[in-house]
């Protein structure tokens, strides 16, 4: 997969045989999560032919970290294999630690799938926790996890 600049420190594909090994970055957990969502929409088509246009509010819910990554990764896919909508900006809010584990608050826009607009790269079949893993760093926190394609 082609390294385009405006993606520059968001996010980047690393080598991995049959599956998409994707790490995202960002400042801080909010940032690393929504560049991951880009990443992800970033493998299935050019996300900016994506006009954000659609407005849709997102919140998710998981006993850990990991599963906060895999489930808002997998709500998203979910909104694009149900409704047909395809994402391409992503305003993560929050990020809380609960009683139950840890939410997370976005918003999310895009606009309906169309195959004349968006160019079909490779679709995403789901998340996976294999090789998943979380750097955190004092200024930059990286989410590494494979898409299976």
């Amino acid at each position: 997969m082609e390294k385009r600049e405006q993606f520059e420190g968001k996010f980047e594909f690393l080598e991995h045989t049959a599956d998409v090994y994707v790490a995202s970055h960002g400042a801080t957990m909010e940032e690393a999560m929504g560049n991951a969502a880009l990443a992800m929409f970033e493998v299935m088509t050019d996300t900016e032919k994506v006009a954000p246009t659609h407005k849709d509010a997102l919140e998710v819910e998981a006993e850990d970290e990991y599963a906060l990554l895999y489930s808002w990764l997998e709500a998203l896919l979910v909104k694009f294999e149900v409704n047909g909508t395809i994402y391409s900006k992503f305003d993560v809010h929050s990020i809380k630690e609960t009683p139950n584990g840890f939410k997370l608050k976005a918003t999310v826009y895009g606009e309906k799938f169309d195959s004349q607009k968006h160019p079909q790269k490779v679709g995403v079949k789901a998340i996976t926790y294999h090789q998943m893993e979380f750097i955190k760093e004092r200024e930059k926190i990286t989410l590494m996890f494979l898409l299976d394609i």
